[in-house]
């Protein structure tokens, strides 16, 4: 199925729903949530999830996982999707992810989603099932990426991060996030990882990859995005960005 919604067939009584959605530039999906699990792959272009928790940047040929009934938000850059729609009680078979997460997508679990695509609405032939059920066993295969922003509850925390999102810097210190809550530097350090589950210094250079996985998707150099996060040269960066993410900053540049 294509380019049509999950409200509109969530009744069918399959395990899984898969269909197909283009996306023009810039289009945004406002906050909703699905009875369903859904594994969204973005088979070109990039997207950006967000939920009450975080922030998720989805690069071309990797997919978000988003457990049942997760409000969340989409913005789409020039986005081909195929997505998987699972029941509930299916979902927790192969899964026991309880938040949103970027995963790799092998090319074998990418032929599967585009094939599952195509199938009918009802499949239920030998074949079409024996693609479902690999497909699941793949799925539940996948690593998970690091590609996540936890976000703080607190409210003058979190207007602090969603302001460092919109310019990050690898230097900016926790001292002066520290004199903006009106905090000594440990009581803030501790607030900090109470409220995001992470290290102030491992965040930041979390926000700074998954800032730079944006820019190096839009074509910008390795180091003009090395120097716009504050480091002082290219060489750095792609050090720091393939220890956290596996991969030299070149394997997200498009050709």
């Amino acid at each position: 199925m294509r380019n049509t919604s999950i409200d509109d067939v969530d009744w069918i009584e399959r395990d899984v729903v898969a269909m197909g959605n283009d996306y023009a530039q810039g289009f945004v999906l406002a906050p909703h949530q699905h009875r369903r699990a859904q594994l969204l792959y973005g088979a070109t272009g990039q997207m950006h999830v967000s939920t009450q928790d975080g922030e998720w940047v989805v690069p071309p040929q990797h997919a978000v996982w988003i457990p049942p009934e997760t409000l969340h938000a989409v913005k789409f850059v020039g986005v081909t999707t195929r997505s998987l729609y699972i029941t509930p009680a299916c979902a927790a078979r192969i899964s026991d992810r309880v938040r949103c997460e970027v995963i790799s997508v092998s090319p074998l679990l990418r032929q599967l989603l585009l094939d599952a695509v195509d199938l009918p609405l009802l499949y239920g032939s030998e074949r079409e099932c024996a693609l479902i059920n690999l497909l699941l066993l793949e799925l539940g295969t996948m690593p998970a990426r690091e590609f996540d922003i936890p976000l703080p509850q607190q409210p003058a925390l979190l207007a602090l991060c969603q302001a460092f999102l919109l310019a990050p810097s690898i230097h900016d210190p926790a001292d002066r996030w520290a004199k903006m809550m009106f905090m000594s530097a440990s009581t803030f350090r501790r607030h900090f990882l109470q409220q995001t589950g992470m290290t102030f210094s491992a965040w930041r250079q979390r926000a700074c990859v998954v800032s730079a996985l944006s820019l190096l998707i839009k074509g910008k150099s390795v180091n003009e995005v090395a120097l716009s996060l504050g480091y002082d040269n290219g060489s750095s960066f792609a050090t720091m960005f393939r220890r956290v993410t596996g991969q030299l900053p070149s394997f997200y540049h498009p050709v």
